[in-house]
């Protein structure tokens, strides 16, 4: 059994919003493994926001460089966003930008076009000098580069997200300020995929479980025939108290029945449906259900799905938008960068928070 330490909690709660003790349960049951913590929290109904490394924690802002037919986005990180607005700081974090669009690289995250890049343009001597003026540690985190036939690219909040998007094809006034749309799109949106067609039959298929077992976790929102199933189970069984068993009785045509009902009477309820999980992955309603909620999710998560944020019915998508501006304009590729995500935060007292919470429970 891993040691679960409050840092990983901490760390838990921010990626999911889930409670501290719903974390901890969560690390328990996976061994500590966090990813596995992720999944367990988003089947339970526990996660409040599953977008994994989504957290904003660490100072900094994003820069942009570009030029013929290609963009880079850089993100450098400070201590504090004091630093962040300091002009000999902004300065560097440019020249970091300008010397990613000139030397070709790709790009990524700590890795080696990172190391390649720091060893250009003087930026490897550049940062220590820049580090001792300012008096913080600064750190090149990553930089990705994008090209295409028309490429927009997008600053919100002074620096601290930077949105680079690329199309093929087409080109022109029309183009440009449709690709600057969509940018601004992506910046306020954050979508996961371009497409549907970019996400891999295994990430599908992992959705369509977690979404299951999601809504056999909340027996309120099951369809009506299943939820009377449930609790006939449950009424045979015994397994309800005898005050939930009355509160039922006398509310259960009541459609705010679930609001009577104590929590470990859900949770026993829950735990019904989910013993009787491949009976009702069969049905027809369910599985009406859960297609439902997989194709609201694949419409927050997948950019051409997305409602156009300017639509003026409300209604229309990234994709449509897209076809009204020309028929032949296809986003390519589009990187949004957002400063610190995935990055931990010092928070002496919070962390304290949770060591305390974790010691008396």
């Amino acid at each position: 059994m891993a040691n679960i330490t409050a840092s990983m909690v901490k760390e838990l709660r921010e990626m999911t919003g889930a409670g501290m003790m719903d974390c901890k349960k969560a690390l328990n049951e996976t061994d500590g493994d966090m990813d596995a913590a992720v999944e367990f929290l988003r089947k339970s109904g526990a996660a409040k926001a599953e977008k994994k490394a989504s957290r904003i924690a660490a100072e900094g802002i994003c820069r942009i460089a570009c030029g013929n037919g290609a963009a880079v986005v850089a993100e450098v990180n400070s201590e504090t966003d004091f630093v962040a607005k300091n002009e000999v700081f902004q300065e560097f974090v440019q020249k970091v930008a300008d010397t990613a669009l000139e030397s070709g690289l790709a790009g990524g995250k700590n890795g080696e076009d990172i190391e390649a890049l720091m060893d250009k343009n003087g930026l490897k001597d550049l940062l220590v000098e820049k580090t001792a003026k300012i008096g913080e540690k600064l750190s090149v985190r990553r930089f990705e580069r994008i090209e295409g036939t028309s490429v927009a690219t997008y600053i919100h909040g002074g620096g601290r997200i930077g949105v680079l998007v690329a199309a093929d094809g087409v080109s022109g006034a029309d183009i440009d300020e449709a690709l600057n749309n969509i940018a601004m799109q992506v910046a306020a949106m954050n979508p996961e995929y371009n497409s549907r067609s970019d996400i891999s039959a295994e990430n599908l298929a992992k959705e369509k479980e977690i979404t299951i077992d999601s809504a056999l976790n909340d027996p309120a929102s099951l369809p009506k025939p299943i939820l009377n199933e449930l609790f006939a189970k449950a009424v045979e069984g015994k397994v309800l108290s005898d005050e939930d068993l009355a509160i039922y009785e006398e509310k259960k045509n009541d459609k705010y029945l679930f609001n009577f009902l104590s929590e470990e009477a859900k949770q026993k309820l829950a735990g019904l449906a989910m013993e009787g999980k491949d009976k009702y992955v069969g049905d027809k309603i369910f599985s009406g259900l859960v297609e439902g909620r997989i194709s609201k999710h694949l419409k927050d998560i997948c950019l051409m799905d997305q409602i156009y944020v300017k639509a003026e019915d409300g209604k229309q998508s990234v994709a449509k938008y897209l076809e009204s501006v020309n028929k032949d304009l296809k986003i390519t590729k589009f990187i949004r960068f957002e400063v610190g995500e995935g990055m931990e935060k010092k928070n002496e007292d919070f962390a304290a928070e949770v060591a305390a919470q974790m010691a008396g429970n």
